[in-house]
């Protein structure tokens, strides 16, 4: 066999084209039939794309994956995979109809995930190894594989319900496959074993088919995809073949027995929307029976709305339940739900025209607008516990009727052995209810409010724009080179709602490509000049492909960006339509720990604006991002700022390059202000803040600091480097020195455009210095502070309180309020150094800097108490001098998952709170959080028994400094965090009093004794009684300056399990302890959440996580 041969025989596809005669003998009622029911659709470009593709069987999930040979070869084969109710399939690309392989999901016996991004799919003879692009998309296909394999049962997988006949026929030239006839298909395999286990090559639709007698054992099987050449053994086996094969095409025609069946119930004899006789469709979610002209504008609405199903065609479809189903229901018993409140004069008749039941039937099902409405309706949570009690029962009507007011098919039921109300309707023994709810799991409700841009089948598209552009050829990588005006080719383009066109001429009546507007992934405005045409502008398809267009005049490419955008873009995301975008459309999304979903973008200057379901939205400035980073080989994008997490990917690798590239340029410095810096979540540059922080951990005790000059060179060039992203930047001590470094900051106030105190107010800064009164003086520099500019005031906030630090260990760096002062005052105030009172201004700002700033003086206590141990323990070289980021320092943090433990070095920075630092290890494990999991950040002292729950906006860098040799920083699953947020739901105020077992912690040598005491817990303070009946309280202190701690250690032997440990730290920063023990567990839950509530004032835990929650 020759290499050519080889490959045709692996592959069913054929490059024969249609065999034209053949298929025009095909019945004219065959043929329309045919059309209403599969909405075909052709689009050829003039790349040589033409797709030609059914509308088959719902599609849970498709995209492209690599896979490994048959035999095991090294090299991966690109394949386009689809997934349905019934067959993994996966083909040679997108566009041809024919699988190279058929997978029922009921052969398939395990699905699991192995490394680097692969998953597999194992039958009984045979592993199927895929290989997704990213981890995340892995996911989402064995998600998808073992929920459809879990609602197949895995049985018989040779069973063929109708087998007409089977055998082995050559294709034509090459070895014989095993060909199975069943019902209304034709199977082929690669021999009998292979259709013993149910693994096949591919099926092929008989109603779109004909059969051709070729020549002595020859014969054709005709489809209009594909022609399949056959040789029988003998003449008389073919003429067996062949009229078996027709057999199964009239019977694939001409089913009625679903009909009748279903027109038995009296109602459904007539169009539940027009009334016309003999309705042969219906909407198998809605339970309506419709006629073919009603089922077309049903089609229009989109199949998460309606599914519209065959009587005689889909007989795969037509369960015994499914049937039932409407018998019980019905048209006229379905209309008293969907069409009591129709208007006098609105209904239509079997003349109406199309617009005329285009019009009825999406106000009737998309908008809802006829329907009764469900007492319960706007009550999300009453809804669903309706539909769950009403599974019990029989009543379907009633399901409808809940499910389409907006019960939630896939809600919580209470019952952890039947999760689902499918499960829970199937415990029952109610079929009808769960065949209902099978074809109603992925509906969108009607809403008024949320109407999407759907165009009906039969619509005439509206034309939108029409005229010339300059086009280049499409392209499959992004455009990084000038394109002349040579490659360029003028083209005449048409817009309308569902397609963008374009032809040789406007004369042309075929055109040479079509890009549907549902494709459309993106869109991209290039700034001006880029290429050989003045303004250009690029499109991204969902294939993979990128085109460009342009012409010289900016109101022709404006009018047409705005039309494209407008045909593309979402009703739930219109406003970006009239933002100046540099980039939009949609990317796949998740915000911190919620599940990820497809979400609309647009990227204006160094604004990312995000548009969700539900009317949610995002707003980010690219330049306050805390981290820009990418992660899984270059396929997702994080971006965090002020404690939210957003991580943003594509499906085309193409548009995902795109946005990454014009996210990450966005977020650079784009100017020689401070506003036009990157910045911190504070308003900091990110230059000023890396700086200081860097001088801090490695200079805060360097003799001469500020004053000692670095090397000019190494200046210069590390300040050019952060002014093209001070986010990159890494310092590190032995390749930069704190004395370049200090160079750099103050260099970078000397050359900003202007300087920090505004050349509009540098005179009233300078002339503060003359006032005497000092009271006077302080409120006038608060005055001037509060006028500045946010980021002028944070970035002069942020070096006042580091300068205040210096000086703070003056006696080991030598550098006073007057030698700081000396050395800043010409740089911040840009001056020669000859105008004294510059310095002098600095050097009032260090001194009075509690004052002017309004600084809180126990916080700066702690923070140079910080600054104080942190010291010692580089003097003492408990840190090992290693080169590490300015801001972080590694620690070791505990992950506890199904209780095993491992141990993960992440750098910590002292901004980093505990919900950043759960995320940066669930991150880092690969963790997935599902719902109604609480992951939160704990305090560990195995010595004393003991655990805190850090709160989620707590730093986490002090409490690694402090923690002894016996503590431990542990990320878990919080066990009591949902008890206790449903706890304080129902609190309408947040108090607490009870008698509890209590002890101090006098008694050294664990003799003492637990004594009932009356507690008392208010807005304000914990009070000890010694009775219920006593007046004065025996102890009292503040909550605010309390920790409370799980657990007490055992050998002070507590009365019950459920105690806790009180640690008041008093003014000489010296810890008493306390030990209270509760009855029951839900008591302890009870006073913890209490306390955790009053302490930090109603924020127990973010909204953003309760949603997923």
């Amino acid at each position: 066999m020759s290499r050519k041969e080889l490959r045709t025989r692996c592959s069913i596809e054929s490059d024969d084209s249609i065999n034209q005669d053949g298929y025009k003998r095909m019945s004219k009622s065959s043929l329309s039939d045919s059309i209403s029911l599969y909405s075909m659709t052709s689009v050829t470009s003039e790349d040589g794309v033409t797709d030609c593709a059914p509308q088959g069987a719902p599609v849970i999930k498709e995209g492209w994956l690599e896979k490994t040979p048959p035999k095991g070869a090294p090299r991966y084969q690109k394949r386009w995979v689809t997934l349905d109710v019934e067959y993994l399939k996966y083909f040679k690309n997108e566009k041809v109809r024919y699988s190279k392989r058929i997978i029922p999901v009921t052969s398939i016996t395990n699905v699991v995930s192995t490394g680097d991004q692969k998953f597999e799919a194992v039958t009984r003879n045979r592993t199927f190894v895929f290989r997704a692009a990213s981890h995340l998309e892995r996911n989402e296909w064995v998600s998808a594989l073992q929920e459809t394999c879990g609602h197949r049962s895995t049985g018989d997988t040779t069973s063929h319900p109708s087998i007409h006949m089977q055998g082995y026929l050559e294709v034509r030239g090459f070895p014989k496959l095993y060909v199975v006839v069943d019902g209304s298909k034709v199977f082929l395999y690669d021999n009998e074993e292979e259709f013993k286990t149910g693994v096949g090559i591919t099926s092929i639709e008989m109603n779109l088919g004909s059969v051709k007698d070729v020549d002595r054992r020859a014969f054709d099987l005709i489809t209009p995809y594909k022609t399949f050449h056959f040789v029988a053994e003998t003449d008389q086996l073919k003429e067996e073949w062949m009229a078996v094969m027709r057999s199964c095409i009239t019977d694939s025609l001409s089913h009625n027995d679903v009909a009748m069946r279903v027109w038995s119930e009296e109602s459904n004899k007539s169009c539940a929307d027009c009334g016309a006789d003999e309705p042969k469709w219906a909407a198998i979610n809605l339970c309506v029976v419709l006629c073919q002209l009603c089922a077309a504008a049903h089609r229009g609405l989109g199949s998460s709305i309606s599914k519209i199903r065959s009587l005689n065609m889909d007989k795969r479809v037509w369960t015994d339940e499914l049937i039932q189903l409407f018998l019980s229901v019905g048209n006229k018993r379905a209309n008293l739900f969907w069409a009591v409140n129709v208007p006098p004069g609105a209904s239509l008749s079997p003349s109406s025209s199309n617009e005329e039941r285009q019009q009825f039937i999406s106000a009737k099902y998309l908008e809802g607008r006829y329907r009764c409405y469900h007492r319960l309706f706007g009550h999300q949570e009453a809804l669903n516990n309706a539909l769950c009690a009403n599974l019990k029962t029989d009543d379907v009507l009633e399901t409808l009727s809940l499910v389409f007011c907006g019960a939630d098919v896939n809600c919580e039921t209470g019952f952890s052995e039947f999760p689902s109300p499918i499960s829970l309707a199937s415990h029952y023994n109610q079929p009808l209810q769960v065949v209902f709810l099978y074809h109603n799991q992925n509906i969108d409700v009607p809403s008024p409010e949320g109407i999407c841009h759907r165009t009906p089948l039969l619509t005439l598209p509206t034309l939108k724009r029409s005229g010339y552009l300059f086009k280049t050829g499409s392209m499959e990588r992004p455009i990084t080179v000038h394109r002349s005006r040579d490659d360029f080719s003028q083209r005449w383009c048409s817009l309308d709602e569902e397609k963008f066109s374009y032809y040789e001429n406007d004369r042309s009546s075929k055109p040479k490509g079509e890009l549907k507007t549902k494709d459309i992934a993106c869109l991209a405005v290039n700034p001006p000049g880029k290429h050989g045409y003045a303004h250009t502008f690029e499109m991204y398809i969902t294939s993979g492909r990128l085109y460009l267009f342009g012409a010289d005049d900016p109101q022709t490419v404006r009018e047409w960006i705005e039309s494209i955008t407008k045909a593309f873009i979402s009703s739930s995301a219109e406003d970006l339509v009239g933002m100046d975008f540099e980039r939009i459309g949609r990317l796949r999304y998740r915000l911190n720990l919620q599940s990820p979903k497809m979400g609309w973008f647009a990227l204006v200057g160094s604004m990312l604006h995000g548009r969700f379901q539900g009317g949610n939205r995002v707003d980010m400035d690219l330049h306050r991002l805390q981290e820009l980073s990418t992660q899984q080989e270059n396929a997702v994008l994080v971006l965090v700022e002020r404690g939210r997490t957003l991580h943003i990917e594509s499906e085309q690798k193409i548009d995902f390059l795109g946005w990454s590239a014009a996210i990450q340029q966005s977020a650079q410095s784009t100017g020689n202000t401070l506003s036009q810096q990157q910045l911190t979540c504070l308003d900091v540059p990110v230059i000023v803040d890396r700086c200081i922080k860097f001088i801090t951990q490695y200079g805060l005790m360097s003799e001469g600091l500020y004053r000692k000059n670095g090397v000019n060179s190494k200046i210069s060039a590390l300040l050019e480097e952060f002014r093209r992203d001070a986010r990159g930047v890494r310092l590190q001590e032995e390749e930069h020195g704190v004395d370049n470094v200090s160079g750099v900051l103050k260099r970078f106030f000397r050359v900003m455009e202007d300087c920090v105190f505004t050349s509009e107010a540098l005179l009233h800064w300078l002339s503060t210095t003359a006032v005497r009164d000092e009271g006077q003086k302080i409120s006038q520099y608060q005055s001037l502070l509060r006028s500045l500019p946010p980021v002028n005031k944070a970035t002069l906030e942020a070096l006042m309180n580091h300068l205040y630090c210096v000086q703070h260990f003056e006696d080991m760096n030598q550098m006073n309020q007057h030698n700081l002062a000396v050395v800043f005052g010409p740089s911040l105030f840009q001056t020669d150094g000859r105008d004294c009172r510059a310095s002098r201004v600095i050097e009032e700002l260090i001194g009075h800097y509690v004052a002017i700033f309004d600084v809180n003086e126990e916080q700066l206590q702690k923070q140079l108490e910080v600054l104080r141990r942190f010291s010692e323990m580089q003097d003492s070289c408990v840190l090992e001098p290693k080169p590490l980021p300015p801001s972080h320092i590694i620690c070791t943090v505990i992950l506890e998952e199904n209780q095993k433990k491992a141990e993960y070095h992440i750098q910590v920075s002292d901004a980093m709170t505990a919900a950043e630092l759960v995320r940066e290890m669930l991150d880092q494990s690969k963790i997935s959080v599902r719902e109604n999991e609480y992951w939160s950040c704990f305090e560990v002292n195995e010595k004393e028994e003991t655990e805190r729950s850090l709160h989620y906006q707590e730093r986490v860098l002090s409490v690694f400094l402090c923690l002894g040799m016996d503590s431990n920083v542990l990320v878990k699953k919080h066990p009591s965090m949902r008890a206790m947020l449903l706890y304080l739901v129902n609190e309408e105020n947040i108090s607490k009093c009870g008698v509890m077992k209590f002890r101090d912690d006098r008694s050294l040598l664990g003799r003492g004794n637990f004594h009932d005491r009356f507690m008392v817990l208010n807005g304000t303070s914990l009070r000890l009684f010694k009775e219920v009946q006593s007046n004065r309280a025996e102890k009292e202190w503040p909550v605010k300056t309390l920790r409370i701690y799980q657990g007490i250690k055992a050998r002070l032997r507590p009365p019950t399990s459920w105690g806790m440990t009180v640690v008041y730290e008093d003014d000489k920063h010296e810890n008493q302890r306390w030990y209270m023990c509760c009855e029951t567990q839900i008591d302890m839950i009870q006073w913890l959440a209490t306390f955790l509530c009053i302490k930090h004032e109603g924020n127990l835990w973010p909204l953003e996580f309760e949603k997923d929650g």
